[in-house]
């Protein structure tokens, strides 16, 4: 127990020091543990803990996480996909392996070898690229949408590698093993437990095939009895054992039948998403996933073998290199064919860029049924890790650099606008489709600039024109008339791009009004520092209206409650402008000493009016 809580508090010190730094620092939460892993390998060397072992256990979490996936994709939605599934995913493993298994080839490896080498680098990570891209908020944009269909087509494809591996097992190393019989197993995925190994192929695919309907029938008949039932004993961590219960028979269901545990739970979750308990769900089991999945980035850092690396760096590096050069060129063409365009074709390049976790369970089963020897796999483990390190680095350059300046459409071919209005729009999306309705009901003629243009496909469909093309361009924007317009209106989605276009639009042109968008609280207090006087919050009055209902829940009538409303955003839009006034471009919110001490000073000013006011309204409904 002892070593066992030691080891726990370790991983949990390490966690917690390196994850807030590397985000702090921009690098996310992915690299903080696998540098957090390389930092602590000495130590777990030290205190002999089984990494390998350690990584099975923490490998749970990637089927977690398809399961939380699952839930976000009602029956309907995976059917539309069914085309990039096949598409994509399919065109990816295929052309990657067979790529991948040239250059080994060419390399001087045996051809069944190359083949097994192709196969296990095919395969791109599902934990770095879905924890990154949810951590981005980028998992339902275009390009994140079709890397997500990429990797559930290559964690099914795990099946038919397993399948397929034995058979390209080197005779000359089975032989110099003696007559130990090829052993094997799913690796971290419950190696051992196969129970339909032995039997014919026709009644091993019945079995399968019976697993997967089990899976969806007691999805779809039985969990909501039975979640039921156990909600009634109002014990939250009842109900959150029984969605372990749940995630983990499902697993080893489909473990029994040699099918990925993770494509069983990322079904049932799908089975499930339109339940009503979809939600306790996923908030139950988020947690262990992310500990799981922080444990495993962790694993990865603390399994390379430095003194192997440090020997062989060279090597690594270069076979490192090739891999993410071969793909990233592989993917592009994948992309093109595909007709992913800009922004989202680099998002889903630059993330499926690197070899993944299932490398290291085809690795282990390909040395055990002798298809490669066990310094090849070293090599090759070696080169999967790294490849792993570097994909935090590729989403950084994607952030900083691609996303903001080639996928937004700079030097990008953007459409010729043919016409001058009085008001530019820049964004179509939630906000800014609905300010251009309202206009355009008002008779007001509009010029309307976005930069996503499958969307803009879309509008255009129902009779709304719109241009394509980075509206924080220059040129764009005279081509648009902005000299002559009187109205700006930013509704952009990333904060960077509104800033941009904000300072751009006062600075240049000080008589035009603009109107931004504003993500929070503290971008207000920005764009007023940059010279901008009419922000709205993108989310300040659909907060007003949930105020003003939990009000009338609470007792209010409707009367009261708009007038409490009404009373708490004048009160905070008068505090707002007086804590804007002090607000510093160059200075952090949270070190800037007069603002803080100006937003202490008001909530003790306006606290007790506020509920000198609240008193007076009530007394006023009786």
């Amino acid at each position: 127990m002892g070593s066992f809580l030691l080891l726990a508090f370790i991983i949990l010190v390490a966690g917690v020091i390196s994850v807030p730094l590397a985000t702090r620092f921009g690098l996310g939460s992915v690299l903080g543990y696998l540098l957090a892993g390389m930092a602590l390998s000495p130590l777990l060397g030290e205190l002999n803990v089984d990494i390998e072992q350690l990584q099975i256990f923490a490998e749970f979490g990637v089927v977690m996480m398809l399961f939380l996936v699952g839930l976000e994709l009602a029956p309907q939605r995976l059917w539309e996909m069914r085309r990039r599934l096949a598409g994509l995913g399919g065109g990816q493993v295929i052309l990657t392996t067979l790529v991948l298994a040239g250059i080994a080839l060419i390399g001087g490896n045996d051809w069944r070898t190359a083949l097994a080498i192709g196969m296990v680098l095919a395969l791109s990570s599902t934990a770095i690229i879905l924890q990154t891209l949810e951590e981005k908020g980028l998992l339902k944009s275009e390009g994140g949408q079709a890397s997500f269909s990429v990797l559930l087509v290559q964690d099914i494809a795990v099946i038919p590698m397993l399948a397929i591996l034995p058979l390209l097992a080197l005779p000359e190393l089975a032989a110099g093993v003696g007559e130990a019989a090829p052993h094997g197993g799913e690796g971290g995925h419950g190696g051992g437990m196969n129970l339909i190994a032995d039997l014919p192929a026709w009644l091993g695919g019945i079995a399968t095939l019976a697993a997967v309907a089990a899976v969806v029938l007691i999805g779809h008949f039985l969990t909501r009895p039975i979640f039921r039932y156990i909600a009634k004993a109002q014990l939250r961590e009842l109900f959150t054992a029984a969605a372990l219960l749940f995630v983990i028979g499902i697993a080893l269901l489909m473990t029994a039948v040699g099918l990925s545990p993770a494509l069983g739970t990322f079904l049932a979750g799908v089975v499930l998403a339109n339940s009503e308990y979809r939600h306790e769900l996923e908030s139950d089991i988020a947690p262990f996933k992310g500990l799981l999945l922080g444990l495993f980035f962790i694993t990865v850092g603390a399994g390379i073998d430095f003194a192997l690396a440090l020997e062989q760096w060279d090597e690594v590096v270069f076979w490192a290199a090739v891999i993410i050069a071969v793909k990233i060129v592989i993917l592009l063409g994948i992309a093109k064919l595909a007709g992913i365009e800009r922004q989202a074709k680099w998002l889903f390049v630059l993330s499926l860029a690197q070899a993944g976790e299932f490398a290291f369970v085809l690795i282990a089963f390909a040395v055990a049924n002798f298809v490669f020897d066990q310094a090849t796999a070293d090599l090759l483990l070696l080169i999967v890790a790294l490849t792993m390190l570097v994909t935090p680095l590729l989403f950084i350059l994607y952030d900083k650099i691609i996303a903001p300046r080639y996928c937004q459409g700079q030097g990008a071919e953007a459409d010729a606008i043919d016409e001058t209005n009085s008001v530019i729009i820049a964004g179509r999306g939630r906000m800014g489709g609905i300010v251009d309705r309202m206009l355009q009901s008002a008779g007001f003629d509009t010029t309307v600039i976005d930069y996503d243009s499958s969307h803009l496909e879309i509008v255009r469909k129902f009779g709304f024109r719109s241009y394509y093309g980075d509206a924080t361009r220059p040129d764009l924007l005279e081509s648009a008339g902005i000299a002559n317009a009187k109205l700006l209106v930013v509704a952009l989605d990333e904060r960077e791009q509104i800033d941009k276009l904000v300072h751009y639009a006062l600075t240049n042109h000080p008589r035009l009004h603009v109107t931004a968008r504003a993500v929070d609280r503290n971008h207000v207090y920005e764009l007023w520092a940059m010279g901008c006087r009419d922000i709205v919050r993108e989310t300040y009055d659909a907060s007003l209206r949930m105020g003003r209902s939990a009000f009338q829940a609470l007792g209010m009538d409707q009367e009261q409650a708009q007038a409490a409303r009404d009373m708490f955003e004048e009160m905070d839009r008068s505090s707002m402008r007086e804590v804007a006034d002090l607000y510093d471009l160059e200075t952090p919110y949270h070190q800037n000493e007069p603002l803080i001490a100006k937003v202490k000073e008001l909530r003790e000013r306006w606290d007790p009016v506020l509920r000198e006011q609240m008193d007076e309204i009530l007394k006023r409904g009786k």
